[in-house]
């Protein structure tokens, strides 16, 4: 029987976004395949966490090629970016908490989305749109922070899923944008 490395993935990814603790036998049986037939094509859990990264990490760059955050209004092009990265919140969410990921060094694959998104927030920075005391590098941070905590609400129930991009995008930019003086 022949397995689809990325289908196997998307089952992890799934579960895994659900139950971060999830064993190698509960994360085999969640992708229709046994035990020793995971292990076959990741050694571990390191190695599966590790493919999951590269998934995450390609999943996540298609999300901006279709969001287009070099175009536009930065503040637009921040929803736009929320908007389309939503589906893939629940993946980004398991990642982000994955505190061995970072062990010997980021990825370069995260460091290329990294620029991306901070390029957009020191965009709207030297447009006038996004307050100048807080760094690119801290918007995207706050970015990423605000996507799993809002995987991690709809996940638990306590927030539709249907409003979490608004959520998002409306306290990050809540944030970031630039007030303009009363006079």
């Amino acid at each position: 029987m022949s397995v689809d490395r990325d289908q196997v993935l998307r089952a992890a990814a799934g579960l895994l976004t659900r139950k971060p603790t999830a064993s190698m036998d509960e994360i085999a049986k969640t992708a229709g395949i046994g035990r020793a037939t995971l292990h076959r094509h990741f050694s571990g859990r390191d190695a599966l966490v590790r493919a999951l990264e590269n998934h995450g990490i390609e999943r996540l760059g298609r999300a901006l090629d279709e969001a287009r955050p070099e175009e536009g209004d930065a503040a637009d092009a921040v929803r736009r970016m929320v908007a389309c990265i939503e589906p893939v919140a629940g993946i980004i969410a398991f990642l982000y908490g994955e505190n061995q990921l970072y062990e010997g060094g980021m990825n370069e694959g995260w460091n290329r989305l990294d620029a991306r998104i901070t390029g957009l927030f020191r965009r709207g920075q030297e447009e006038g749109a996004f307050r100048l005391d807080l760094s690119p590098a801290w918007l995207t941070e706050a970015l990423y922070g605000l996507v799993a905590s809002g995987a991690w609400a709809v996940q638990d129930g306590r927030v539709a899923a249907r409003d979490i991009s608004h959520m998002v995008s409306e306290l990050l930019l809540g944030g970031a944008l630039r007030r303009r003086m009363e006079p």
